[in-house]
């Protein structure tokens, strides 16, 4: 059976960590997307960035760009013809890959490259030394087209009761988990030590990871004056590092472009299905703490979508910005907890806030 042209395609891929000795140094989020950008063209074997259909970035915090897609074409050169930025969420990176397979595959563009960065380690590092950053910025009559909607994720009662950042919600998951699970304080903290830990041996391997020493459960769980409580049960180590300096990319296209660029087809990847589901938008409304009945119709339906079942898969990077989020996709996936659940051990970036 010959293969669709409109088949969308994987055929880049790059990463990008800087660690700028001081702010002499330092990159800005849009310089670190663009490094990321070109070494998605040097996987895929092109001599440069080819020019895309649409520019897709995911909205960032360490920097307000305006139009984050159109500063990072200036780096590179190229004509920013359509330029789009996310929302804010943790679930719009496979978002964009999901809407832009169906863009290519419709052929409402042929070939698009998507790019996510921050720099919040440098932008917290000129902040205490009272250095105002002069990173660029679009023009104000230049923004990108916003994909996606906003979700309104606190209702006024939870704010009123102080329950309004990840790390006030998480915790409640964690200790819904653990009572789910019938185990005491000190066995389930054992268990998501250990989940910690297996994590950080993944990352220890992985040169694209910003901390590469893998820890024990022990030294993940432990309170110490270097790992902080932030939220019983987690420690700082078991919560998302934000003080990074990093950025990667992807160029998708359609077949019929991949093979026009000369991208030699073991090179191409293929998306299979992707899905999009939301848990309800407040939490103080969920059924349970213990549960995510989005996630586990969402991975049955792309499931169903490929044609194979969770036995058949034999990679698996789950989203952890905390342990409860890996321990609750996990459930919702079928996939036990002592099969290894990360390729790159990475803790996505989430705003922690510090003591006053």
């Amino acid at each position: 059976m010959p293969l669709d042209p409109r088949t969308p395609v994987l055929i880049g891929t790059g990463q990008f960590l800087h660690r700028a000795s001081g702010l002499d140094d330092a990159l800005g989020a849009s310089e670190l997307m663009a490094e990321a950008i070109r070494l998605a063209a040097t996987d895929a074997g092109l001599a440069s960035v080819p020019q895309p259909d649409s520019w897709r970035v995911v909205s960032l915090l360490s920097w307000r760009y305006g139009d984050p897609a159109w500063v990072i074409a200036q780096h590179l050169g190229l004509e920013p013809r359509d330029t789009a930025a996310t929302t804010m969420g943790g679930n719009t990176p496979q978002t964009l890959v999901n809407t832009t397979a169906l863009d290519i595959q419709r052929g409402d563009a042929d070939l698009v490259v998507l790019a996510g960065g921050e720099a919040w380690r440098t932008r917290m590092r000129a902040r205490d030394a009272g250095v105002d950053l002069a990173w660029p910025k679009a023009p104000d009559d230049r923004m990108p087209r916003v994909l996606g909607d906003d979700l309104e994720m606190n209702l006024a009662a939870e704010r009123d009761r102080g329950v309004s950042m990840p790390v006030h919600v998480y915790p409640m998951f964690e200790t819904a988990i653990r009572a789910a699970a019938g185990r005491s304080v000190e066995e389930h903290r054992r268990v998501i030590g250990e989940l910690w830990a297996r994590c950080s041996e993944v990352a220890a391997g992985n040169p694209n990871a910003w901390l590469r020493t893998a820890r024990t459960a022990d030294e993940i769980t432990t309170p110490t004056d270097t790992n902080r409580m932030i939220g019983f049960p987690y420690t700082k180590s078991m919560v998302s590092n934000n003080a990074v300096d990093m950025a990667a990319a992807v160029i998708m296209c359609s077949a019929e472009r991949a093979a026009a660029l000369g991208v030699p087809r073991d090179r191409w990847v293929f998306v299979h299905s992707g899905t999009d589901c939301h848990e309800h938008n407040y939490i103080s409304n969920r059924l349970s703490f213990a549960e995510t009945p989005a996630i586990e119709l969402g991975g049955r339906l792309a499931l169903q979508l490929a044609g194979l079942g969770i036995d058949d898969i034999e990679l698996i990077d789950l989203y952890s910005c905390f342990p409860s989020a890996v321990q609750l996709g996990a459930q919702s996936l079928g996939l036990s907890l002592d099969r290894p659940l990360t390729v790159t051990g990475v803790v996505l970036p989430v705003v922690v806030p510090s003591p006053s």
